[in-house]
Formats: C-alpha cells, structure tokens, sequence
C-alpha cells in the first residue's frame, strides 16, 4: 500500500514536531506548525490527512488527542528520509513570479541523494519550458538547488536567478565588462540569452545539484 504525496508529508512533519520540540502534536498543534512554515492547509484538511494515516496503522492518539508516529516495516525508513521546500515555480523560459517566502509544498527526498549537502540548504522549484532541455531539464520536472550563500564561483553553473522579483533557471557565465550571461540550453532555438550588468538587482537563490524528473515525482 503506498502513501499519497500529502500522506508522506504530513507523516514527516509530525516526526519533524517531535525531534525539534520534543513533543507529540495534536492536530491543532501540527497544522499551526505547518502555517508557521508557510504550508496553507486548513485543519480540515491536516486532520482528513491524519485520519488516512490512522487507517493504515502509521500514526494513533491517545486520550489527549496526541499524535504518535507507528514504527511499520512496510514503509520507508523515515529516518533517511527529509523534506525540502518547494519555492513557487521558476520558468526555463519567460520567468514567473518567485517569492522567497513562498512555500508551495515539500518533496520527500532521501539523504543518499544528497550526501555531501546539508539538507536544510536544499530547496525544489519546479521548471516550465524547454529552454534547458539539452540540460535533461524539462517542463514540469523538479530541479533541486542549494541556497548560494557566496560560497564559490559560479561561472559556467547552472543556477537559479531571481531578477526583480523574477526567477530563471539557466547557466550562469562572465562575458566581459561587468556583464553576465543566463544562458539556455535548448534544442528550441527560439530562446535567447538573458543579459545583466553586475550592478543589476539580480540575486543567485540557488545552484544546481539534481533533476527529479516529473515522471517519477508523485504528488
């Protein structure tokens, strides 16, 4: 019996309650925890999610109405398992609307994926377009990015720039004269480059460490 998107998440925030606080939630207490985080499910919906669990023998209550992970060895081991936050959605073509604070919902990744990165400098967008193709980056796949904190160069990389408030997954190089390039990489010749000055509000969020292709990501 496999989990629901949804399922999966609820089921790792609650581990994640219990190991940050020290304490099991109650449905009240979780769905809080998630608004604090920017996830906007309603309490309805967390305890329609939490209920689904119940019956498949994952979590259970007790008489306060606390919430109590089952340990089942028909699922995954949780342990090697952490969520990454999914930022708004970022275009290989004309860039879309990106907020920072924006989080849109959470990719359950495992840490042999990513075994040299802290997992808390890990975040998801999800592509739109072709323009990075060549890349094996294609619409609706999720690329995952780790935040740059000016930690590195970054020509030739692949990032994930915001511009005024917009965002664009494309590879990042110098072309002289305090110019920088965002270039696509596309079998669809209609994309063209985009061209920045240096002094330009332009921030690097992200840089490149993984494509999870849409076909095997369930939502």
């Amino acid at each position: 019996m496999k989990l629901t998107g949804k399922q999966q998440s609820i089921l790792e925030s609650v581990r994640e309650y219990v190991e940050q606080r020290r304490e099991n939630p109650t449905s009240y207490r979780l769905q809080k925890y998630l608004s604090d985080m920017g996830v906007g499910d309603s309490l309805k919906s967390v305890m329609q999610v939490i209920e689904a669990l119940e019956k498949k023998g994952l979590v259970k209550r007790d008489e306060k109405r606390k919430l109590y992970i089952v340990e089942n060895k028909r699922y995954a081991n949780w342990k090697n398992i952490f969520s990454i936050p999914i930022y708004g959605l970022a275009s290989c073509g004309e860039a879309l609307a990106y907020a920072e604070d924006n989080v849109d919902g959470y990719l359950q990744i495992s840490k042999s994926l990513f075994r040299k990165t802290e997992p808390a400098k890990l975040f998801a967008v999800k592509a739109l377009g072709d323009s990075m193709d060549k890349e094996k980056i294609n619409d609706g796949d999720y690329v995952v990015f780790e935040k740059y904190e000016n930690q590195g160069d970054l020509e030739g990389k692949i990032v994930v720039a915001v511009i005024n408030g917009m965002a664009t997954i494309k590879r990042f190089k110098k072309v002289g004269g305090g110019i920088i390039g965002l270039f696509p990489n596309s079998a669809n010749k209609s994309h063209q480059p985009i061209f920045i000055h240096q002094s330009d509000s332009v921030m690097i969020a992200g840089v490149f460490k993984r494509v999870l292709p849409v076909k095997y990501v369930s939502l």
